[in-house]
């Protein structure tokens, strides 16, 4: 079977020609997928997307005519998919879960680094500048840090915290059942917090749960961790606050509008985003490019996870990782009957 494999960087085609995938050739293609580069996908027999591509319902029937019947997300995420328009017509897989230790140490790298200014020790030092000022940082011992979404991540990034002798407090629409952590209904959360970390999906609940209103909630000078989906964050509504310094440090690792820019080289471009370039530019922000899965394992899953997803549906399969198309929010497969077959439809 031929597979278009949109979006494609190095790693990607390192990893899924390392692992065995007989019976799958991959046609590899730098361009994202969205309505213009579907056709890219013609005498294929599916197709691998990534976070950013844009499975809006012009490309999803644009796909179906070519004769598409099936999506293999090589992510978690799939807000990027209109599933209306795919449901009956194609179905949409994903692997649910890669290496959530690959984003919860990135958390806690991206923490240390805000807080200790690592990353502009560095820079300084590599000018031969080794001047302290303005590098001072606080411990992390016995302050609390507000955890939003205590899924596989989240709940490993509580360890974590716990490990450095911190007070962790939680919030989850779904709590799981464990008596190790403590949850707080979210304004709680917004009004004890000096360090809040995200760790939920992006959906209609969650989008812009960062806003003015929750900001004027927090503490002042209330530090911010993002390694989720950038929409999360109101991007305008962050930028006021780091200004005024209501929120004294953001690390993030995504961006409400990253699928312009990200795992691409802009570096000898003029920026249209004026708020993407104003946040790289504050001193308080530290700024990377969703690199919070990229380690071996993790890209090893991917691949592994994806071709498994793919041979799956092509030998009529029930399909393990299957998006739901009938649960509030698509949250998981695991809660549809996949009534046929093993299937959504």
């Amino acid at each position: 079977m031929k597979i278009a494999f949109f979006d494609t960087k190095p790693y990607d085609r390192q990893w899924f020609e390392t692992v065995d995938h007989e019976g799958l050739t991959f046609k590899y293609l730098e361009a994202k997928l969205n309505a213009d580069t579907a056709a890219l996908a013609k005498g294929c027999d599916g197709v691998v997307a990534f976070v950013n591509d844009n499975l809006d319902e012009a490309t999803i029937n644009h796909l179906y005519d070519l004769g598409i019947k099936i999506v293999a997300m090589r992510c978690a995420g799939y807000n990027n998919v209109n599933f209306e328009a795919a449901y009956g017509k194609i179905h949409i897989v994903r692997v649910p879960a890669y290496s959530p230790y690959a984003v919860a140490e990135y958390t806690a790298a991206l923490l240390l680094s805000m807080n200790r200014k690592i990353h502009k020790s560095y820079n300084r030092t590599r000018d031969f500048n080794f001047s302290l000022v303005n590098l001072e940082g606080f411990d992390l011992f016995g302050k609390t840090i507000g955890i939003i979404g205590t899924g596989k991540i989240g709940k490993i990034f509580v360890d974590i915290c716990k490990g450095f002798g911190m007070d962790v407090i939680a919030y989850d629409k779904f709590p799981i059942p464990d008596p190790t952590i403590q949850y707080v209904e979210l304004d709680e959360l917004f009004k004890r917090s000096d360090i809040i970390s995200l760790h939920c999906p992006l959906t209609d609940d969650t989008y812009h749960m960062i806003d003015e209103e929750s900001i004027a909630k927090m503490k002042q000078g209330v530090y911010l961790i993002n390694t989720s989906r950038g929409p999360l964050i109101e991007s305008q509504a962050l930028l006021k606050a780091l200004q005024n310094r209501k929120i004294a440090g953001a690390a993030l690792d995504v961006y409400e509008e990253e699928s312009v820019f990200f795992f691409e080289d802009r570096s000898n471009e003029i920026i249209s985003d004026e708020t993407l370039s104003l946040l790289v530019a504050l001193p308080n922000v530290l700024l990377t490019s969703h690199q919070a899965f990229l380690t071996k394992e993790a890209l090893e899953n991917i691949a592994k996870t994806t071709v498994e997803n793919l041979k799956e549906f092509f030998e009529d399969r029930p399909l393990t990782n299957e998006i739901c198309y009938e649960i509030k929010n698509h949250q998981s497969a695991n809660g549809c009957e996949h009534k046929i077959n093993g299937r959504c439809f």
